[in-house]
């Protein structure tokens, strides 16, 4: 009996210790159950998406919601200054000139005739001075004759150069702010009939003196250092006038301040290589108008009453002015 009863004894004690392992188990298997249902379920963290990936959310500093983008921090390009020539920038090929005007003497007949530019408009004339510009009927179309200024009136343009100085080289300094109120004046002549057109002027282009000596003596007292003084007048016309200057000048000039004799046969007109080099200035010199003017053009100054005493006389290439 006594063994019967030892033996029921260690079977109790060892189904509870069953019991227990059991129960411990279960709690544990309960636990791992439940942190796997956790972190699954409620503890998951929502990834963020990937911008790259959709197509559909707004770049870096743009608009969202259709909210204004904030512009106040992207850089500002500097003002035009017109005080310089010029800079230089990637070339252009001839069809920027096809809405172009070329106003000018002699010389700019021969950029068009010679350089290859085929296309633009030719509004030009022998002889022609600023002095001139608004009377002299030089082009006829169809039968009537027109100024430069009213056929320049006649279509609409983008882009007008001007190249006029070197007839008026004869006159005495006496006659320089007569030039300079004129040339302004003939900027603002173009402005008004030709309001949204890029107006660049263009300093004169030296002569050779020796040459011009020897086709012709010099009758018309032709001199680098007159032209000079001029192509000052008119780099303070471009300032004030805010119009882009083209500085030829310093394209053609060699080391002794003069056109090389290889440019031309009388000291004042280019050859065809010259015209073709001048071509290529225009080309990789040009100007966007919207970028001259992000608040609108200069407002050209009121016609005033010429004034009495314009000179008169022989132009540079033989033609007679007034």
């Amino acid at each position: 009996c006594l063994q019967m009863a030892n033996y029921k004894g260690k079977r109790v004690a060892k189904d509870r210790w069953a019991v227990i392992l059991l129960a411990a188990a279960s709690v544990v298997l309960v636990l791992v159950v439940g942190i796997i249902i956790y972190q699954k379920y409620w503890n998951k963290t929502p990834e963020r998406p990937d911008a790259s990936q959709d197509s559909s959310a707004p770049s870096a500093g743009s608009a969202s919601s259709g909210e204004a983008p904030d512009v106040s921090d992207e850089p500002q390009a500097p003002p035009y200054d017109f005080s310089q020539p010029a800079p230089e920038g990637e070339a252009v090929d001839n069809s920027y000139f096809d809405n172009a005007a070329f106003v000018g003497d002699s010389r700019t007949d021969g950029l068009m005739l010679y350089s290859g530019i085929g296309t633009g408009e030719n509004l030009t004339s022998n002889g022609l001075s600023v002095f001139s510009l608004a009377e002299k009927k030089a082009l006829t179309i169809g039968e009537e004759k027109y100024t430069l200024l009213e056929a320049l009136a006649l279509k609409e343009y983008g882009k007008v150069y001007l190249s006029l100085g070197v007839n008026e080289l004869g006159y005495s300094s006496k006659n320089d702010s007569s030039f300079y109120r004129h040339y302004c004046e003939a900027i603002d002549a173009i402005r008004r009939v030709q309001p949204n057109a890029v107006i660049y002027v263009q300093t004169l282009i030296p002569v050779n003196e020796k040459q011009v000596e020897e086709y012709n003596g010099n009758k018309y007292n032709l001199t680098n250092d007159r032209l000079r003084t001029y192509n000052d007048l008119i780099r303070q016309a471009a300032e004030e006038k805010q119009v882009v200057c083209l500085d030829l000048y310093s394209l053609f000039v060699d080391e002794n301040g003069s056109l090389p004799e290889g440019d031309s046969r009388d000291g004042v007109h280019l050859r065809k290589e010259p015209c073709q080099r001048w071509l290529d200035y225009l080309k990789t010199h040009t100007a966007d108008f919207d970028a001259l003017y992000p608040d609108g053009p200069p407002v050209p100054e009121p016609v005033e009453p010429d004034e009495p005493g314009r000179p008169e006389g022989s132009a540079a290439d033989g033609s007679v002015q007034g």
